[in-house]
């Protein structure tokens, strides 16, 4: 079955760093976009930053020179480079899938959620 578990979240101060990981099982990234987004209380779930099988990325202009993503596609994995990280940050981050050119920025678009990563950044 396909799964994606993430890890690597914690509670850091403002202008801290903070690397998450997606480790992937049941299908292989090659062909699969992976997507981080995050919710936050009383929130909606926004797209955070992805990244295609071709190694493209997007991101959300709020994270943008302050996030990165990257994959390891020996270890089936997508990481999470949190940098500069702003209490605006603090949400539940999760990773997502779906077949290269089906999504991007749209949780809607995605089709396997991991079950989250609690990120808190105090000020």
């Amino acid at each position: 079955e396909v799964q994606l578990v993430e890890s690597g979240g914690g509670v850091v101060q403002a202008g801290g760093s903070l690397r998450l990981s997606c480790a992937a099982s049941g299908f292989d990234l090659e062909g699969y976009t992976i997507g981080w987004f995050r919710q936050a209380p009383g929130k909606e779930r926004e797209g955070v930053i992805c990244i295609t099988s071709d190694g493209d990325t997007y991101s959300a202009v709020a994270v943008r020179g302050r996030f990165t993503i990257s994959s390891d596609n020996a270890k089936n994995t997508v990481y999470l480079q949190m940098n500069n990280l702003k209490p605006e940050d603090t949400a539940v981050y999760y990773c997502a899938a779906v077949e290269d050119g089906l999504g991007y920025g749209v949780a809607d678009e995605y089709d396997y959620w991991g079950q989250g990563t609690q990120v808190t950044v105090s000020s």
